[in-house]
């Protein structure tokens, strides 16, 4: 004999509800750090240069701070230049050598630095290098972004 199906059949949503939540807690993490930077980092005057968006830019890009003080980072954590190496290495690894590595020095910045940067770039084998700056339109003015 058949079973007889009931009338209010329930569904049990708390399993669905902590995956959105965990997928939440994901993309607000991984947001932040794709956008973290070293906000103590002034860029010069780029008004000559390409203008690039970050929508042009290819997933995989790698960007490396430098500060006045010489701190080098990315994503806002201190790194040396062996760790440079390093992700350099992983990247190449997954993507080849032709991805960009922009590096984002501070003007006031010693060159000794930069080279620190580019060194360990170039010693991986990845010789797409560019510098950046920012140039306001409006007003021909500086950035701080």
């Amino acid at each position: 004999m058949a079973k007889k199906c009931s009338e209010n059949p329930q569904l049990d949503m708390t399993p669905m509800i902590d995956v959105v939540f965990e997928l939440i807690i994901f993309f607000v993490v991984t947001l932040k750090m794709a956008v973290e930077k070293d906000e103590t980092v002034q860029l010069e005057d780029g008004k000559h240069g390409i203008e690039l968006t970050a929508e042009e830019l290819p997933p995989s890009h790698l960007v490396i701070d430098i500060a006045k003080s010489g701190r080098i980072s990315m994503c806002n954590f201190t790194i040396t230049p062996n760790e440079i190496r390093q992700r350099v290495r992983d990247r190449k690894r997954k993507f080849g050598s032709e991805f960009p590595v922009l590096i984002r020095a501070d003007y006031r910045t010693q060159h000794r630095y930069v080279k620190e940067v580019m060194d360990a770039c170039t010693v991986e084998g990845v010789w797409k290098l560019s510098f950046v700056a920012v140039y306001d339109r409006k007003s021909g003015k500086q950035l701080t972004k």
